[in-house]
């Protein structure tokens, strides 16, 4: 890769925004309404990137398949939209990021696996969705991450080539989809990575600890542009 950065494209929830405290709320509702005690939020937090399906599953221990699992998740999911911004918040540091990345004419966006219709109104209630150049979400084309399509329809939106874009995530899935597009990749260690998970095989060009963090990437590859 030789061309110099132009977009940074952000996975949503456990990168840009810290969506954890409002879907643990949203599980814990429906186990309460179930009769069933609530689960703590740092065994919850670790399973939020992985979907709503996965928060379900873990919450009330049982797999899609169970004939109760598609009524308990869409119930999870309305009550999460209902209350969607209640305790998300940009992760500390991010506002400074993209209000620097702004500063020099750069462009970014979203890229997630969350379906438009959380998505947008997320964003929107935050006032992120404006200053956005893109936003894919899971059903905006045909493929999911860890397929590189949602990341390539990204760059088309943000007028640039995938070797000038880096995109940031907390899951695996998230840095086989960015280094299959072409893309510069780096690992959210501040994110929802379990202690099980072994974030230094994935294959990113690197792991940052802060959001501050992706302002040294992003002077490195600007003024060197390659790996």
């Amino acid at each position: 890769m030789t061309d110099r950065l132009h977009t940074l494209l952000f996975d949503l929830d456990g990168t840009l925004l810290d969506t954890a405290p409002d879907l643990a709320d949203a599980l814990n509702a429906i186990l309460m309404e179930e009769g069933q005690p609530p689960r703590t939020y740092e065994t919850i937090r670790p399973v939020v990137s992985h979907g709503a399906a996965a928060i379900v599953s873990f919450g009330f221990d049982m797999t899609d398949d169970d004939t109760r699992f598609a009524g308990l998740r869409q119930r999870f999911l309305d009550h999460y939209r209902r209350h969607i911004a209640r305790r998300t918040r940009l992760f500390p540091g991010m506002e400074e990021v993209l209000q620097t990345i702004e500063q020099r004419g750069m462009n970014w966006g979203v890229v997630t696996n969350k379906p438009a219709w959380l998505t947008d109104p997320l964003l929107q209630a935050l006032d992120l969705y404006r200053r956005t150049r893109c936003v894919v979400s899971g059903d905006t084309v045909e493929q999911r991450k860890p397929h590189p399509a949602p990341l390539l329809h990204a760059c088309n939106l943000a007028g640039s080539a995938a070797g000038q874009c880096l995109y940031i995530g907390d899951a695996q899935r998230d840095i086989e989809a960015g280094n299959r597009a072409g893309m510069h990749t780096l690992i959210a260690l501040f994110g929802y990575i379990g202690s099980d998970e072994t974030p230094e095989y994935w294959g990113a060009d690197g792991m940052i600890s802060n959001p501050h963090d992706i302002l040294v990437w992003v002077d490195r590859l600007t003024n060197h542009g390659a790996r």
